[in-house]
């Protein structure tokens, strides 16, 4: 088919093309005297993106899975409890890597739909009088089924109960794209990946470590070789890495932080949101049903969108993509075969996303779904155009 593929799923995310360029760079020696002065500016600025001051950002080869496991292993101990909670394909996955790591797992299995369960938590924590439980995860946001949770309210918890627990944050689809402060909110571990906000291809994974975090690593008896923490401080202290590092993705990681921080996270947060507000509007107009079940739990990175009944996501998805160049987000696990998703993360602006909503349209009117033409683009495509005057008109006033 002529003309490029339209990527709308929630990760690998489009690149830039100033990002594409960077990493046409010839191999270079990872163990040059100058290699160092490359790479310490880049732990510097992934710091910003992820707001701590005191913390240290790792690199690793791998992708968020493995950032999970870094974060994970060089903790804890086998046996030791912690709380998690699935309301999605990925925080299930979450949860079961901790399972097989042998801890001693408490899992609220929520709804999907909804995200972390604040009250659940606090009641498991203030049980807690001994401080058994070392470890509490969240996942900020559900890429499985469009869900943001919050990350300060967990955190809340933590402190109303005075409890010690390392916090874990799951920000492979949030970091870079939606509000998230490592310091401020008392995240311990959170881990990013680069195939999202970041826009780059899957490679790298990040995981943001506090003071405290690094401290327990003292005590963590978990086994680790690859991802082991201390082998990083050692080498990433002069800016080198103990194994073969992913040298092409770190020029273009050096592209995407500059445009992400020249652009200014406020501002990257922003243009998510109003993204995202954008599909929502077409989904509103459709009559279709989000599978997040309220504005506190919709996500500014990825949309899930039930089909009504008789219907089969997966041919939506299926015909998007023959038919019309557009790759759309399956729906997993649970949601397989009723819900479709469209990412909206990255490297996006308003005509990409409309041409999102335009296929998606187009496909699910090919299946029959009685969907009126240009119902959802006309709503998107008036919310962009006005919501844009009211940012101008603000600008100028002040």
């Amino acid at each position: 088919m002529p003309g490029r593929n339209h990527l709308f799923i929630p990760g690998p995310t489009n690149i830039p093309e100033s990002v594409r360029m960077a990493m046409n760079v010839p191999m270079q020696d990872m163990r040059a005297p100058d290699f160092g002065e490359f790479i310490l500016p880049l732990f510097e600025d992934l710091k910003k993106v992820f707001k701590t001051k005191d913390g240290q950002v790792f690199m690793f080869p791998s992708s968020g899975t493995g950032a999970w496991e870094a974060a994970v292993s060089n903790t804890l101990s086998p046996g030791d409890k912690v709380i998690v909670s699935s309301f999605g394909h990925f925080s299930h996955l979450w949860c079961d890597l901790l399972e097989r790591h042998g801890l001693e797992v408490v899992n609220f299995d929520v709804e999907w739909g909804e995200g972390v369960p604040l009250d659940d938590y606090a009641r498991v924590l203030a049980e807690d009088k001994d401080h058994k439980i070392k470890g509490v995860f969240a996942c900020q946001n559900e890429t499985a089924s469009g869900v943001t949770s919050d990350i300060a309210g967990v955190r809340k918890v933590l402190d109303d109960c005075d409890h010690p627990a390392l916090l874990y944050v799951d920000g492979i689809s949030s970091i870079g794209c939606i509000d998230f402060r490592m310091d401020e909110w008392g995240v311990d571990l959170a881990v990013g990946g680069s195939q999202k906000g970041f826009m780059l291809p899957t490679g790298l994974g990040f995981v943001g470590v506090s003071q405290k975090a690094l401290a327990a690593r003292a005590q963590a008896k978990l086994p680790r070789t690859f991802f082991d923490f201390d082998d990083m401080i050692k080498t990433n202290a002069t800016g080198y890495f103990p194994y073969t590092p992913a040298t092409t993705l770190f020029h273009g990681l050096k592209e995407s932080l500059r445009l992400l921080l020249d652009e200014g996270l406020e501002n990257v947060f922003a243009r998510h949101n109003r993204i995202a507000e954008s599909v929502r509007r077409a989904v509103a107009a459709w009559e279709l049903d989000l599978v997040a079940r309220g504005p506190e739990w919709y996500s500014d990175t990825v949309s899930a969108i039930y089909v009504p009944d008789g219907f089969d996501a997966t041919e939506v998805i299926g015909g998007a993509y023959k038919n019309y160049n557009l790759s759309l987000g399956t729906g997993l696990a649970r949601l397989q075969g009723k819900a479709f998703r469209i990412g909206h993360l990255g490297d996006m602006n308003e005509l990409m996303i409309v041409s999102a909503i335009a296929g998606a349209e187009m496909a699910m009117r090919d299946i029959g779904m009685n969907i009126d033409p240009g119902v959802g683009v006309g709503a998107a495509t008036e919310y962009l155009r006005s919501s844009r005057a009211a940012n101008l008109a603000s600008d100028k006033a002040a």
